[in-house]
C-alpha cells in the first residue's frame, strides 16, 4: 500500500464521499493539487465522470491507498500543444476536448414514400418506430436524443393524435415543412453538423483549460443576505482569493476584500437597482436591460459572479457587444439580482441568448424557466425565431429542454378543429407562435419521443402519459411572464455603429 507522502498531483484513486441518498460512495478520483497546513496535508481532488462543481478538498483518512494509480513518467516533463510550460491533459480532458456539441437536430427528412395514413392505434404509445427502418444512420443531436438520416427531401408530412382515455381522439397533421437552411448546421463539404460559433461573453475555447483553472479559487462569496459558495474557477484578483469570504455589493457587485470595507462602500453606493432600464415588472418581478458598453463596470462584475456557477464558459472582458437582461426581485431594501442572461446586440446566428443563470439561492423555484421564457419574449417582440448559444451547461440544457417540451406541448394540446376537419400545424408555425428555432422544436419532438413512422409517413402521438405529465407539470409552473408588462422596444444595432 503506497503512503500518504507518495500521493502526487496526477494520481487517480477511490475517495470517500457522500452521495445525495446521505450514502457512502468510492468514486475514481483525480488529485489536481497538494498543500500542507501546518503539517496536515489536504487534497484537492476531482471526480472522474462527476460535474466539477463537486470538486473539493479532502484528508488523507477518505484517500484508499490500496488502488492507487501513480500518473505515467511523462508527465514529469510538462508539455502542451509540442511547448513547455502546462501540465498534461488528463484523458478525460483529452475526451472532452475532441467533443464538439453542435447544433440542434437537422429537419426530419421525409419517408421515401409519403402516404395518407388513416387511424393511428389509439393505443400506440410513442415509440421509436424509425429505428426500424434499414439502410438509415443515427446519429446524437445535443439534446442527446437520437436522429434518422436519410436521403434529402423537400417535404416532411407530420400526422399528430392526441390519445386520451374515454375521450375522443384529436388529430391534427403536420404537411410539407421545408427544411430549415443547412448552411448553419451542416458543413456542405461532407455533411457532417459543424460546431456553432461559439462568440457568446462568457464563452469557453479550453485553451486555458490548466490546473489553476481546474480549481475553485474563491472560498465563499457574501451576496446581499446570501452567502455563496462558488463551484467554479472565476479569475477575481489573486489577492482577494485568499480570503475565507469576498464580499459584493448586491446593486453594483463591486468585491471588496472585508465587510468593513463593503460597510463604507454601501455608504457611497447610491444604486438600488441593477443600472440600466426596466423593462419588465409584475408584482416583485423586474427584469433590467444593461447595455455592455454603457455599464462597462457592472457587466464585468457580473460575468466575474457568474463565472463563479458556470464552467463551460471563459471570461471576456469586452462586454460591449452585449446586452445584460437582469432579474431581480424587490422589497423594501431594493432590487434583489436573482438571475440574469446576456444577449448579442448582433448575432448572425439567430442566438437569443449568449450566458443564461440562476443564482444558487433562487434554483429549483421556477425563475430559470422564467429567464428563458423572458428571453423568447424579447424575440417575440422583435420579430424572431432564436435559439441560446451552445454548449450549453447541464442545469441549463436540463431547463431548456423542460421549457421547449411544456411550450411546444401547450402548442399542439390547445389546438382545436374547423369545420369538422383535422386541425393542423406546421413546424414553421409552432416556432413562429412560440420564437423558438425549427431545430429546436424538432429535437424536442425526438427528445419526447413524440416521432414515429407509420404506413409510410411520420407520426407524431400524444399518448395519454405525456398528455397527464405535462398537465401536471403547468399546474406547478406558477411563475410566468405577463406581455402585457412587457415595455421594450429592439434597436436595430447593425445602423448605430460601434453600438
Amino acid at each position: 500500500m503506497a503512503e500518504v507522502e507518495e500521493v502526487t498531483e496526477g494520481c487517480r484513486l477511490p475517495v470517500l464521499r457522500r452521495n445525495q441518498d446521505n450514502e457512502d460512495e468510492w468514486p475514481l478520483a483525480e488529485i489536481l493539487s497538494v498543500k500542507d497546513i501546518s503539517g496536515r496535508k489536504l487534497f484537492y481532488v476531482h471526480y472522474i465522470d462527476f460535474n466539477k462543481r463537486l470538486d473539493e478538498w479532502v484528508t488523507h483518512d477518505r484517500l484508499d491507498l490500496k488502488k492507487i494509480q501513480f500518473p505515467k513518467k511523462e508527465a514529469k516533463t510538462p508539455t502542451k500543444n509540442g511547448l513547455p510550460g502546462s501540465r498534461p491533459s488528463s484523458p478525460e480532458r483529452d475526451v472532452k476536448r475532441k467533443v464538439e456539441v453542435v447544433s440542434p437536430a437537422t429537419p426530419i427528412p421525409a419517408p421515401p414514400e409519403t402516404t395518407q395514413a388513416s387511424v393511428f392505434p389509439q393505443n400506440g404509445s410513442a415509440r421509436r418506430a424509425v429505428a426500424a427502418q434499414p439502410g438509415r444512420k443515427r446519429k446524437s443531436n445535443c439534446l442527446g436524443t437520437d436522429e434518422v438520416s436519410a436521403g434529402a427531401t423537400d417535404t416532411a408530412h407530420l400526422l399528430c393524435q392526441v390519445s386520451r382515455a374515454g375521450r375522443k381522439p384529436l388529430f391534427f397533421g403536420c404537411e410539407k415543412y421545408l427544411p430549415a437552411c443547412e448552411q448553419d448546421s451542416q458543413d456542405s463539404s461532407d455533411g457532417i453538423p459543424s460546431a456553432p460559433r461559439m462568440t457568446g461573453s462568457l464563452v469557453s475555447d479550453r485553451s486555458h483549460d490548466d490546473i489553476i483553472t481546474r480549481m475553485k479559487n474563491i472560498e465563499c462569496i457574501e451576496l446581499g443576505r446570501h452567502r455563496l459558495k462558488p463551484w467554479y474557477f472565476s479569475p477575481y484578483p489573486q489577492e482577494l482569493t485568499t480570503l475565507p469570504v469576498l464580499y459584493l455589493c448586491e446593486f453594483c457587485l463591486k468585491y471588496v476584500k472585508s465587510l468593513k470595507c463593503l460597510q463604507r462602500h454601501l455608504t457611497k453606493c447610491d444604486l438600488r437597482h441593477p443600472p440600466g432600464n426596466e423593462i419588465y415588472r409584475k408584482g416583485t418581478i423586474s427584469f433590467f436591460e444593461i447595455d455592455g458598453r454603457k455599464n462597462k463596470s457592472y457587466s464585468q462584475n457580473l460575468c466575474l459572479l457568474a463565472k463563479c456557477f458556470l464552467d463551460h464558459k471563459t471570461l471576456y472582458y469586452d462586454t460591449d457587444p452585449f446586452l445584460f437582461y437582469v432579474m431581480t426581485e424587490y422589497d423594501s431594501k431594493g432590487f434583489h439580482i436573482v438571475g440574469y442572461f446576456s444577449k448579442e446586440k448582433e448575432s448572425t446566428e439567430d442566438y437569443n441568448v449568449a450566458c443564461i443563470l440562476t443564482l444558487p439561492p433562487y434554483q429549483r423555484r421556477g425563475y430559470g424557466k422564467l429567464l428563458i421564457e423572458f428571453s423568447y419574449e424579447l424575440s417575440k417582440v422583435e420579430g424572431k425565431t432564436g435559439t441560446p448559444e451552445k454548449p450549453l451547461s447541464d442545469l441549463g440544457l436540463l431547463s431548456y429542454r423542460s421549457y421547449w417540451s411544456q411550450t411546444i406541448l401547450e402548442i399542439l394540446m390547445n389546438l382545436k378543429s374547423e369545420n369538422g376537419e383535422r386541425p393542423q400545424i406546421t413546424i414553421n408555425e409552432i416556432s413562429e407562435i412560440t420564437s423558438i428555432k425549427k431545430e429546436d422544436v424538432i429535437s424536442t419532438l425526438q427528445y419526447l419521443n413524440l416521432i414515429n413512422y407509420y404506413k409510410g409517413q411520420y407520426i407524431l402521438t400524444l399518448s395519454e402519459d405525456i398528455v397527464d405529465g405535462h398537465e401536471r407539470a403547468m399546474l406547478k409552473r406558477i411563475l410566468r411572464i405577463d406581455s402585457k408588462c412587457l415595455h421594450f422596444t429592439p434597436k436595430d444595432w447593425s445602423k448605430r455603429g460601434k453600438w
